[in-house]
Parts: structure tokens; sequence; C-alpha cells
């Protein structure tokens, strides 16, 4: 009889399955060598099939596995998986993560003020600052790896919706950014079926392209998410945009997605509308926002980069025992899209 237990938050909408116990050892140098770990390990993976696929998931669930940080720097270090595998980057989650370090007593916070957790993931070291008051988190600020452009208006053929030029950015994994009035469409949940189509199209044309490339390790290529985004009028403190993100193989963010948010923000820089200082609010599909500024500027993979701290907040959902019976001819499940 196989059990899991987790602890589940949701950031702006997004489901966060934290895995406590029951997940099996993933050895690695470093996180990123565990995530490779992980990948290629049945075990492992069988523990995150039964947690993402219905009926104790769904389609569009997300979750982690906590594990040993690279270094002492960090408090933790953390596998985040969805129902076609491991993720290099998940900003929603490190804000869940944030919020459960401290709600739980992982990390020793202060009631009042700002408690810094760094965080490694996959693509590199993070941070979740977690503010408290009267002991009770209010929300948390994502800071982010550096992010950048990699490729601007590039032409793909997305199917049905005909020929649409794309921007591709780096915020911890690869993005490519589409208006949604180029396909004909808006940021609607009415649009839901249409904007998936158009996720999956513009992902396919650019996988195994040069743009799907990170520019120095391969364990960081491919097109994670097709960010789908209306651009709204801006505020008096800067841009407003809503977005609709598709990861994987048409798995929906219901959140504004932090890592792409962190990617709409380095295309918004170089466009000269997100200064530093600057805020970009952020609104998800269904209606939650992040707001996301540029807090400092460099360069990173011979490219202008910046880093971008993105703001949310993450709410405790339940406390869950899974169990497989080894009877259960579903098994580890299945998933319906």
């Amino acid at each position: 009889m196989l059990e899991v237990e987790t602890v589940d938050y949701h950031t702006a909408g997004e489901p966060f399955r934290i895995v406590t116990a029951g997940a099996p050892d993933i050895p690695g140098a470093t996180v990123r060598d565990r995530r490779e770990h992980a990948r290629a390990s049945a075990e492992v993976d069988r523990v995150r099939r039964l947690l993402c696929n219905e009926p104790r998931g769904h389609a569009d669930m997300y979750g982690c596995f906590p594990v040993a940080p690279d270094d002492d720097g960090a408090r933790l270090g953390v596998l985040f998986w969805h129902k076609d595998g491991f993720s290099t980057a998940c900003g929603h989650g490190t804000i869940a993560l944030g919020a459960w370090a401290v709600e739980s007593g992982l990390v020793a916070a202060a009631a009042d003020g700002d408690t810094d957790v760094p965080i490694d993931v996959p693509s590199g070291r993070v941070v979740a600052r977690v503010r408290c008051a009267g002991g009770a988190v209010q929300d948390v600020t994502f800071r982010n790896v550096p992010s950048y452009v990699l490729a601007r208006d590039v032409a793909v053929d997305a199917g049905r919706f005909g020929r649409v030029r794309v921007d591709v950015a780096y915020g911890g994994a690869i993005y490519a950014s589409v208006a949604a009035s180029a396909a004909g469409l808006a940021v609607d949940p009415a649009a839901y079926g249409d904007l998936i189509a158009l996720g999956r199209a513009v992902k396919a044309a650019l996988e195994g392209t040069g743009h799907a490339r990170h520019p120095s390790d391969d364990r960081l290529s491919g097109v994670y998410g097709t960010i789908v985004f209306d651009d709204l009028s801006d505020t008096a403190a800067g841009p407003r945009q809503r977005n609709v993100t598709m990861f994987a193989d048409g798995e929906v963010d219901r959140s504004p997605c932090g890592s792409g948010t962190c990617a709409r923000a380095a295309l918004l820089h170089a466009d000269g509308r997100l200064a530093t200082g600057r805020v970009l609010t952020h609104d998800s599909i269904v209606g939650t926002t992040f707001a996301a500024t540029v807090t400092d500027v460099g360069s990173e993979e011979g490219r202008d980069a910046v880093v971008v701290e993105v703001r949310g907040a993450a709410y405790r959902t339940g406390e869950h025992r899974f169990v497989l019976d080894p009877r259960d001819p579903v098994g580890t499940g299945f998933v319906l899209r």
C-alpha cells in the first residue's frame, strides 16, 4: 500500500501540492542533477503520476518534492512537477513554498516584517521573501534568477490560427509570448479551448528550433510554456496586462504565472515600458493578480538581463494522506484533457 502525505496550497488560484512524506529518495549533487534523476526514475515518476493524475489530481495539477539544497546558502531545494514531468522553474510554487516554510515552522520568522527563504530550484537559486503581520503570512515576493530576451518577432505557423509572430524569453524556463489579438482571441474563460489550442500550436512550432535552446545548459532547453496576453491600459505605476500561460502539453496556469511574469517583464523592459522600480500589474485568466518589478539590470549569457521580483499570495487548502491500494485497477490514474 503506497502512502504519500502532502500539504496543498493555491497561489492566485493555481494549485501547488507539497509532498511531505512518502517520496522516494532522489539522489544528485545539485537540484538540477536531481531533476535529471527524477525524470529517468520509474519509482519517482510513479509518485508524480499518483498525485497529478485523476482521481487524486487533474490535468492542471502542480506540485513538488522538497529535496536537499545545493549547499548551506539555501534553506531547501525543490523539484517541481506537473502532469507531463518535471519543470525547471515555478514562480507560483516558490511563493507557496515560502508561505509553507514559515507556516509549518520549517523557517523561523518574526511576527512582523520580512523573512527571506532562499530556495534552490533547477534553474538556480531563488528567494521567497515572506511578509508577516501579527504572526500571519500576508504575501510573498518571489525573487527570480536573471531573465532575458532570447528572440523577437519570430514568425510561426499556428495551425488554424494562421501565422503569428511571437517573442521568446527566459525567466527560469523558456516562454513564447503571443498577443491574443494576433489569433483573433482574447484572454477570457469563454475562449479556454481555443487558447489551449493556440498555446499547443505555438509550442509545437518552436520545438526543435534554435529559439527553444538555452544558451549554455541544454537541461534548461525546450519551450516550457506559451504566454497569450492582452495588453491593457497602463496604470500610473506601469504597464498592465492579462495573460494565460499554457505549459507542458496544454496545461493551463490559473495564476498569472510567476516565472512567465518574469519573462514578460524582460520583454517589457527591453521595450522601454518597464523601467527599474516601475510595476507590471499582471492579471490571470481567473482575475487574480501578481505585481512584478525590475530590481536590477545586468547581463546573463551574454545578453542584457533583469532581476525581477514578483509579489503574490498563497493559501493552504488542505492536508492529505493519499494511498494506492494494490488492488486498484486504475492504479496511478489517468489524465483527461
